[in-house]
């Protein structure tokens, strides 16, 4: 007791020292623990979600890509394709496709113009206000409603993917209609709305004023312009419409969820084409390949974190043998005292133990605040 009463006053009246060595204690600790529950979790959110989409539907070219835009709404993604792809899926009677439309965003959020059913492939419940109705209607990703602060009754502007890409492109603004509930999925960082809304953020469908005008008198005068609208509302909604042919509107990408294993397997086979300008992926054989790439470059990055800590430990050893030798004249009036190299070397386990005490503590707790937002962290990290 009085070898760790000598050793705290020391690590007390050294406290600087001594909170530098407590830090780089409890990081050799914890971060290869972190570590390993970051990627478990990373594992589980990128399998889980991929294992519960049967196949998807885009252009030919990276199914990495392809995938990760349609199931995560990532960043990177495919080229467009028509929505003659979807009809296909729809006219062979083997699935059930769910079209999606990701090219837009706004405040960091993605914008998916979906179906109606999206949300009950996925699952997604209304916590707050109601489910998309009309044209211009959106509903928000928990996360996004909580980072924003909006609700039902609020308004969030659409914004291209390009700045420069404003060829037909009109920022629209859309009303939000409700906030879905939590699923700790990339749905709750995302704005989801109708395909068709989708369609007149890209300039394909949209309003006009009414081209001629009657005054008081009764006399007819046309306006100088057509005016598009930026906001749609139930005075204009009537007017919007699209132009071109129905089949050739773009799409990001198509979920297909085939009605039984066979019926899968069919429309699989109708894209192995190499010249067919589509291609049908499954997205937990695209993943698992993901995973594992992920996990081998994870075994480097141990071994790199089994040689930054030993060397961490070296230096630390280091510190404290200097820490010692900076001592001797404080050592040698302990022995006049009376002191022999036992209690010498009770002083200094003393103060090893208590270093690591306070180390394995520290660690203890960034485990556990990691362990309990994991899923947090996880959401975070994949929407990079």
């Amino acid at each position: 007791m009085n070898a760790l009463f000598l050793a705290f006053a020391h690590l007390r009246w050294t406290w600087a020292r001594s909170l530098v060595l407590v830090v780089v204690g409890a990081l050799i600790l914890s971060v290869p623990m972190v570590t390993q529950v970051l990627l478990r979790g990373s594992e589980q959110a990128l399998t889980q979600r991929a294992q519960a989409t049967p196949l998807v539907l885009g252009a030919r070219g990276s199914q990495l890509d392809l995938v990760m835009g349609a199931i995560y709404f990532s960043e990177d993604r495919t080229q467009p394709i028509t929505r003659a792809a979807e009809d296909a899926v729809w006219d062979s009677g083997l699935a059930l496709p769910i079209p999606l439309h990701t090219a837009f965003q706004t405040n960091g959020a993605r914008i998916v113009g979906t179906s109606l059913d999206y949300f009950d492939f996925r699952d997604l419940t209304i916590a707050e206000g109601r489910q998309v109705a009309l044209l211009g209607e959106a509903v928000l990703g928990e996360q996004v409603a909580d980072r924003l602060g909006l609700g039902p009754g609020d308004t969030v502007v659409s914004a291209p993917e390009n700045l420069f890409d404003l060829d037909g492109v009109y920022p629209l603004e859309l009303q939000i209609t409700g906030v879905l509930a939590a699923t700790g999925t990339p749905d709750d960082e995302a704005v989801f709305t109708d395909v068709k809304t989708a369609w007149v953020i890209a300039g394909i469908g949209h309003g006009h004023e009414d081209v001629v005008t009657a005054d008081a008198d009764g006399n007819i005068t046309a306006n100088a312009a057509i005016t598009q609208f930026q906001r749609i509302t139930p005075d204009n909604i009537d007017s919007f419409h699209f132009h071109g042919s129905a089949s050739d509107y773009p799409l990001s990408a198509v979920l297909v969820v085939p009605y039984d294993t066979r019926s899968g397997t069919i429309l699989r086979g109708r894209y192995l084409d190499p010249e067919n300008p589509l291609q049908m992926t499954v997205p937990a054989e695209i993943v698992a390949g993901l995973v594992d790439r992920i996990f081998r470059i994870a075994t480097l990055l141990d071994a790199v974190t089994l040689v930054i800590g030993v060397a961490a430990l070296g230096a630390i050893a280091l510190s404290l043998f200097l820490a010692w030798s900076l001592r001797a004249s404080e050592i040698e009036t302990a022995k006049r005292l009376g002191a022999g190299r036992f209690v010498i070397l009770q002083l200094a386990v003393a103060e090893i133990a208590l270093l690591l005490i306070l180390s394995a503590g520290l660690a203890a707790a960034l485990m556990t605040a990691v362990t309990m937002n994991g899923d947090q962290i996880v959401a975070w990290i994949l929407a990079l």
